[in-house]
């Protein structure tokens, strides 16, 4: 992968108002972009668990930021689009029950003909696995455990579990769902390399940063006998979007990034929409598709 063409640009959507994801995935089709993203949480809390993306450890939202089940979210911008794809960046699926995660995933599939990509992490948030009864300490081993059998039943295979008889499940898609690990742990490379069709990286990387990164998952990608093999590398980078950008990190193999262009609004575009409002995204990602999409 060298050609900055070839680079795809997922639109980060987190931190959005619920009622603002369907116009966004409509603008988000019009203007070029591949995969519309967003995060998942259950709830929020006086967290004890440091949040490990901050220097102070909390997180970066409050109790009024909305955080609207993925699946749910993805089912209704499916119905209003039609080419674009979508994909939690990330969804903590050891938080949940296997059959919970293969039925939501499966039905978001084929709802959507086939457009969904399963962004998976193992969390940070301790007290959400407490929430749903599932064990944090556990989690990377669970996930690993997980990922085979959930491509076995998205493939409408029957499965052997303990203590269940012989089972599958419908409905279920027509092709694969690809499954993208997110983080950047030694843990989490290794999982994307041996169980993931890609990685998606958990912060903004500046290239320092992002190198170290890639000579690892391609260590461990050969040492999987997968060095041949298609592999995403979807990567938030820490520098203004242009073309010789996108070309400089394609010849490293990134083979796409997030943006979410009303972080980059003008002062000019906030005075005349105002802040967070659904008109400002709408402006930005049209202007974001002008000066960036179209000239690749």
């Amino acid at each position: 992968m060298n050609d900055a063409a070839a680079m795809k640009i997922w639109l980060a959507a987190s931190f959005v108002d619920t009622g603002q994801f369907t116009e966004l995935a409509r603008a988000a089709e019009r203007c070029g972009f591949d995969t519309l993203t967003l995060s998942d949480h259950l709830f929020y809390a006086d967290f004890d668990t440091p949040y490990p993306y901050s220097r102070s450890g909390r997180p970066r939202w409050n109790a009024a930021t909305h955080w609207p089940d993925v699946w749910v979210t993805i089912g209704a911008m499916a119905a209003v689009t039609g080419t674009l794809r979508f994909s939690p960046n990330v969804y903590i699926a050891p938080a949940r029950d296997l059959f919970t995660v293969a039925k939501q995933v499966s039905t978001a599939a084929v709802l959507s003909g086939g457009r969904v990509t399963f962004g998976v992490g193992v969390g940070w948030c301790k007290e959400e696995f407490t929430g749903t009864g599932q064990d944090f300490h556990t989690r990377g081993r669970r996930l690993d455990a997980m990922l085979p059998v959930l491509r076995a039943l998205w493939a409408g295979e029957r499965v052997t579990l303990d203590g269940l008889p012989e089972l599958s499940i419908s409905p279920v898609p027509a092709a694969p769902v690809p499954v993208y690990v997110g983080g950047d742990s030694e843990a989490a490379l290794r999982r994307a390399a041996r169980l993931g069709d890609g990685w998606i990286g958990n912060r903004i990387y500046t290239e320092d940063e992002l190198d170290p990164v890639l000579a690892t998952l391609r260590r461990l990608l050969a040492e999987n006998g997968r060095d041949g093999e298609p592999f995403d590398v979807i990567a938030p980078l820490a520098e203004l979007p242009d073309a010789g950008t996108y070309r400089r990190y394609a010849a490293k193999g990134v083979t796409g990034t997030l943006a979410a262009p009303w972080w980059l609004a003008t002062p000019e575009e906030k005075a005349r929409h105002g802040e967070g409002t659904l008109e400002l995204k709408l402006a930005a990602m049209e202007r974001f598709a002008e000066e960036v999409i179209a000239k690749l």
